[in-house]
């Protein structure tokens, strides 16, 4: 399967995750050309403010690997990751992060803190941005939109 392949399936978890009335934002954890791991939000069904796509997708992920580090692991997700889960992201050591549109409010990667360029990062995937961008962009402001 293509980068964006795997990023359409990240996309069909935001879709469930909007249906179910979260941020349409879903995840797909990737290794040896399988997708091991895959997630949408929950925060709001399981009244976890850390239950985001990447999150759950990481831990289902180190759960299928018996591993807690995910190194020949690649991370798709919709939207960029926040300081959170770039945290995450680093500690599991994820080789790969795709992620769809970016996100200058509450991104960590290539917006604000830069998470994976300060130095007391220990570790930092190669990052690939704008995979699906369209996509995940236009569903989550249609999402706000029907909301405000």
């Amino acid at each position: 399967m293509t980068a964006r392949s795997f990023m359409d399936l990240a996309l069909k978890q935001a879709e469930i995750a909007a249906l179910e009335g979260e941020v349409p934002i879903g995840c797909v954890v990737v290794h040896a050309g399988s997708v091991i791991a895959q997630a949408g939000n929950r925060t709001l069904r399981d009244r976890d403010p850390t239950a985001h796509a990447e999150i759950l997708a990481i831990r289902q992920a180190a759960n299928v690997l018996d591993s807690e580090r995910l190194v020949d692991c690649d991370l798709y997700v919709t939207l960029e990751p926040c300081t959170m889960c770039a945290g995450a992201i680093s500690f599991a050591r994820i080789r790969r992060l795709y992620y769809g549109a970016s996100d200058p409010k509450g991104g960590a990667v290539d917006s604000g803190v830069r998470f994976f360029a300060a130095p007391t990062c220990h570790h930092a995937p190669e990052v690939y941005p704008s995979v699906g961008e369209n996509e995940s962009a236009t569903m989550l402001k249609d999402f706000f939109k029907a909301r405000r």
